[in-house]
C-alpha cells in the first residue's frame, strides 16, 4: 500500500511539474488530466473523499517550504571539477537540479550527474547544505536549500545531455563562467577545500 501510495504521488508530482512547464493549452488539459487521474486514484488509496483532497493539495492552503536543489561534486584525479554548461544561460554549473518527489537525495544528485555528463557516480558523503538565500545568489522567486553531495566516479563516459551544452572537468584555478544561480565561486572552493583537506564537518547554512 505504501509503495502504492508512493507511485501515485509520483504521478501527481509528474503532473504538477508538466503544468509549470506546459507551453500551450494542449499540453496543458493533457497534464490536468492526468492530475484528476493522480487525485482519484489518491482518494481511494487513501479513503478520502476526492474534494477533499483537493482542496488539502490547493496552492492557497498549502504551508509554504523550501524547495530542494541538488548538486554533485566530483573530482578527477588531477582534483579538478567536474562542470556541466547549462543551456539556459551558456554558463557551468557543478551537475544538479530540483530533487524530485519519490527519489532520497542521493538517488536525485547520481541521476542528474548521469543525466547532464554521461558519467555514473556514487555518493560518498554530504558536504553542505545552503540556505540560499544567505548567500549572494541572484534573486529567485523560490525560498531554496541547496544539498551539496562528494560523488565519486563509478563508470559512464563524459558526454553532456541532450539538455545541456557540455560537460567537462576544470582546474579549479581556472574555471569557466559560472551560472551564479547554481553555484558560487566561494561555495565551489569550499566544497573542493571539503573534499581535498579531507575535512568532515558538514557545513550548513
Amino acid at each position: 500500500m505504501v509503495r502504492q501510495l508512493d507511485k501515485i504521488k509520483r504521478i501527481k508530482a509528474l503532473a504538477e511539474t508538466g503544468l509549470v512547464y506546459a507551453e500551450d493549452e494542449y499540453h496543458r488539459e493533457r497534464y490536468e488530466e492526468l492530475k484528476e487521474i493522480a487525485l482519484d486514484l489518491l482518494a481511494s488509496v487513501a479513503d478520502r473523499p476526492i474534494n477533499i483532497l483537493k482542496d488539502f493539495y490547493m496552492p492557497v492552503t498549502d504551508y509554504p517550504t523550501p524547495k530542494v536543489d541538488v548538486r554533485g561534486l566530483v573530482l578527477n584525479e588531477k582534483n579538478q571539477v567536474l562542470m556541466a554548461k547549462e543551456s539556459i544561460d551558456g554558463k557551468w554549473t557543478i551537475p544538479g537540479g530540483w530533487a524530485e518527489v519519490g527519489y532520497p537525495p542521493s538517488t536525485c544528485v547520481t541521476k542528474e550527474i548521469e543525466e547532464e555528463t554521461g558519467l555514473h557516480t556514487s555518493v560518498v558523503r554530504l558536504l553542505a547544505v545552503y540556505d540560499k538565500q544567505s548567500h549572494p545568489h541572484p534573486p529567485q522567486p523560490f525560498y531554496v536549500y541547496k544539498l551539496c553531495f562528494y560523488c565519486q566516479v563509478a563508470g559512464g563516459e563524459l558526454n553532456h545531455g541532450f539538455d545541456m551544452q557540455g560537460a567537462a572537468f576544470f582546474d579549479l584555478d581556472d574555471l569557466p563562467q559560472l551560472s551564479k544561480d547554481r553555484i558560487l565561486e566561494s561555495q565551489l572552493k569550499q566544497l573542493h577545500a571539503m573534499v581535498v583537506e579531507n575535512k568532515k564537518d558538514v557545513y550548513f547554512d
